[in-house]
């Protein structure tokens, strides 16, 4: 498939380039400004992903649109808007957990203890979901666990749905290697569209 790749040079960005280029895939990176050295395999451009006007060209001909940029830094509107224009069938959202569910009509977000530098990025990630449910386009909000970093590619995980995912010792945890996997597996054999889905360990 043809993929375009925005944030493809992030952390989770480009553990989602490695695992595209992987399977084969060819991956387009969107960036604000071209790096001065992109690695073998990926083609980058640019582009203003607040801006449809800008990123909706460049959108055009891919098979489907994985956005792994923060929420705060971006505009996820523009995001919908862009990848509608451009004729896109598939978006995928790398989002964060901190609208999933712990108990019945509470998120990991209200709970004590959420740190506050993270409230602003989960509620605007809240809102995508919100407004993608509406969106014509098939999006899959995408949510790793509440500890998501760096880690070892091991292939083994769990899939779940509006609820945080916890371990035998109620530890919520998933690497982005892994994370890469879940994405791309959704992207090749889709079983989640217009709902989000969330992975762990």
């Amino acid at each position: 498939m043809t993929i375009a790749l925005i944030g493809a040079t992030g952390r989770v960005g480009s553990r989602l380039a490695t695992e595209l280029l992987s399977h084969g895939h060819a991956v387009t990176g969107i960036a604000l400004h071209v790096p001065p050295d992109v690695r073998p395999g990926l083609t980058v451009l640019e582009a203003d992903a607040t801006r449809p006007d800008s990123l909706a060209p460049r959108l055009m001909g891919h098979d489907a649109v994985i956005s792994a940029l923060r929420f705060v830094t971006s505009d996820a509107d523009a995001l919908i808007a862009a990848a509608k224009t451009a004729g896109v069938k598939r978006l995928l959202v790398v989002r964060g957990a901190g609208s999933l569910e712990v108990a019945p009509g509470k998120t990991l977000m209200d709970t004590d203890g959420f740190p506050d530098a993270f409230k602003t990025e989960a509620k605007a990630r809240a809102r995508f979901l919100e407004n993608s449910c509406r969106s014509l386009i098939s999006t899959g909000p995408f949510f790793p666990s509440a500890d998501f970093a760096p880690g070892e590619r091991t292939g083994r995980f769990r899939l779940g749905g509006d609820q945080l995912l916890t371990d035998a010792t109620r530890k919520s945890h998933m690497s982005m290697e892994d994370s890469a996997i879940a994405m791309v597996k959704e992207l090749e054999q889709p079983v989640q569209s217009r709902q989000r889905f969330t992975v762990a360990h």
